[in-house]
């Protein structure tokens, strides 16, 4: 039955996820906007309300590719949102502005989150190399090998802790993004009520492969501590 779970959470849960922002996206993206502006447009306006006038929105590639620069402050949308006057887009375009909200007001998980990248991308590039390496020197039977192995599996798992705690942290960093960005249309009048909720059911889609990433993750985890806890 564990096996089950995990199986379920490892491919089941993602895949679902995934499924449903495309298809929640393409379906809003073709229902077009009311107010007639572009993501660009969107962007655009809900920064000068903010009184944010050193981020620039600009043109990406590929399709779902949104997502904000802090480093350089720029908010690059993907060419359907950019260009088109769509629902989708709107929802899009807006809770990349709430990204860059929560870095010109100092959003406290924001600030977390940037201070734990380092840390979570040495988890990620390297954590598997350790806890493999510490599961095959454990199967050994020398005991030299069994206790470095241990040491090894245990380090590789506090690495993957990080990027672990990554995810944690990037859930409320996105929720706050999305709701910002729905204060923001609303209060600006960008869309209208129907509007609205297409809007927020795009968003509540993109905000479950968040979810679904950190389940993923932190089944991850649990099962290589359990394999440490289990080699002792």
């Amino acid at each position: 039955m564990t096996l089950i779970i995990y199986f379920v959470i490892l491919m089941v849960v993602p895949m679902l996820a995934q499924m449903n922002v495309k298809s929640t996206f393409n379906k809003y993206s073709k229902v077009r906007s009311t107010s007639g502006l572009t993501g660009q447009q969107v962007a655009e306006d809900i920064l000068r309300e903010n009184g944010i006038y050193d981020v620039t929105v600009e043109r990406g590639q590929g399709v779902l590719t949104d997502y904000y620069d802090p480093k350089n402050k720029k908010i690059v949308l993907s060419p359907g949102n950019f260009d088109n006057p769509s629902v989708a887009g709107t929802a899009v375009a807006a809770h990349e502005v709430g990204h860059a909200i929560q870095h010109a007001t100092g959003y406290k998980f924001l600030n977390f989150r940037s201070a734990l990248f380092p840390l979570a991308q040495l988890g990620s590039n390297f954590s598997y190399f350790l806890i493999i390496a510490g599961i095959i020197l454990t199967a050994a039977q020398s005991a030299a090998g069994g206790g470095l192995g241990e040491m090894l599996l245990w380090a590789g798992i506090g690495l993957m802790g990080f990027a672990v705690l990554f995810q944690l942290v990037t859930l409320p960093v996105e929720f706050d993004a999305s709701r910002r960005a729905m204060n923001q249309i609303e209060e600006l009048n960008i869309v209208n009520s129907k509007e609205y909720r297409h809007a927020k059911k795009v968003l509540n889609a993109a905000a479950m492969t968040y979810v679904a990433a950190t389940a993923v993750a932190v089944a991850e985890l649990l099962r290589f501590i359990m394999i440490a806890r289990n080699s002792n």
